[in-house]
């Protein structure tokens, strides 16, 4: 009996250091073992270091727990305000590789229902490429990807190795910028044709109303 006695409390804090390895192993890093009352053994020392372990394991898992949830609540929102912009942005690796671009993008360069990440923006768009591995901050080009060519207006913002592409549809408002300056010069023109008339008016009237009366009845029309 005093041997099994012996036996059983050697025997039993390794069995508590194998049941708690083994939760450690599935995931639970708040498993702890417990420490003998009395003077700590060699075994004893093994389960304090043990303790030590899971609860600095703990800490760093919950940081980086903590860590991975705001990266993803910046992402969230990152992707939001890049969907809620009217521009296609497009950021490049320092291959030229897409690594990140919002649906006004696909949109933009023909990539209806498609994706431009993982593509090379030189395969895809080689003219907003050229600008892009430039120095120009701002440039306007043409770009045809259908029966009518539409006008871009592209911003290019690098950042280390890579760079940040804004590329904007100003088609429309070219074209609205055409039809309000030959309005204006519209208006102008009639502007300088109406100004003979009136005085003309005035005085056709005046004649009228004064000589009117005077004038045959055959030469009525003709006056």
């Amino acid at each position: 009996w005093v041997a099994l006695l012996v036996a059983d409390r050697m025997v039993r804090p390794i069995n508590d250091l194998v049941r708690a390895a083994q939760q450690v192993a599935e995931g639970d890093f708040s498993v702890r073992v417990p420490l003998p009352s009395d003077s700590p053994d060699e075994v004893g020392i093994l389960g304090e270091s043990f303790n030590l372990m899971t609860e600095r394991l703990e800490t760093q898992t919950g940081a980086i727990i903590a860590a991975n949830e705001e990266l993803d609540n910046r992402r969230q929102f990152i992707e939001a305000v890049l969907e809620s912009v009217s521009s296609g942005i497009i950021s490049l690796a320092p291959d030229g590789t897409i690594i990140l671009a919002n649906s006004r993008a696909d949109k933009l360069l023909a990539r209806e229902g498609g994706t431009l990440i993982g593509g090379r923006l030189s395969d895809i768009a080689p003219q907003i490429a050229d600008l892009a591995e430039g120095v120009d901050a701002h440039a306007i080009i043409q770009y045809a990807s259908g029966p009518d060519p539409r006008t871009f207006s592209i911003r290019t913002d690098h950042h280390g190795d890579g760079a940040v592409v804004s590329v904007e549809d100003i088609t429309q408002q070219l074209v609205d910028q055409r039809r309000a300056a030959w309005s204006d010069v519209a208006r102008r023109i009639a502007h300088e044709i109406k100004n003979p008339l009136t005085p003309i008016n005035l005085a056709a009237e005046r004649l009228k109303r004064r000589f009117g009366k005077q004038v045959n009845a055959a030469d009525s029309e003709t006056f």
